[in-house]
């Protein structure tokens, strides 16, 4: 069973940059996927980011250049640099994880809510 636990988001002003953590309870999360999703008002969740364990990453479209996606191993962490923030960023982040190769994420952290006020 892998915890995850992401750090407290915020209320940030558009420009703004903000990072966000998701530490897991267990070692073996170096070996999973990561991934970060996030869920605005009245609308589906959508993925953002994710990394794998050597730390290839792939991003939604819209937000290359913006976001960006790490990961500590040693720290068992993984973080998502958000740059250039809008107020259609506002949203409840998510992290969560799978092995690789599994088709959807098992494990997901309890959100952390990001406002971006105008």
């Amino acid at each position: 069973q892998v915890q995850l636990v992401e750090s407290v988001g915020g209320l940030v002003q558009a420009g703004d940059s903000l990072i966000l953590s998701c530490a897991a309870s267990v070692l073996t999360f170096i070996s999973y996927v990561t991934g970060w999703f996030r869920q605005a008002p009245g609308k589906e969740r959508e993925f953002v980011a994710s990394i794998n364990w050597i730390g290839l990453s792939t991003y939604t479209e819209s937000m290359k250049g913006r976001f960006t996606v790490s990961r500590d191993n040693s720290k068992t962490t993984v973080y998502l640099q958000m740059n250039s923030l809008k107020p259609e960023d506002t949203a409840v982040y998510y992290c969560a994880a799978k092995s690789p190769g599994a088709r959807t994420y098992p494990y997901w952290g309890q959100g952390t809510q990001v406002t971006v006020s105008s």
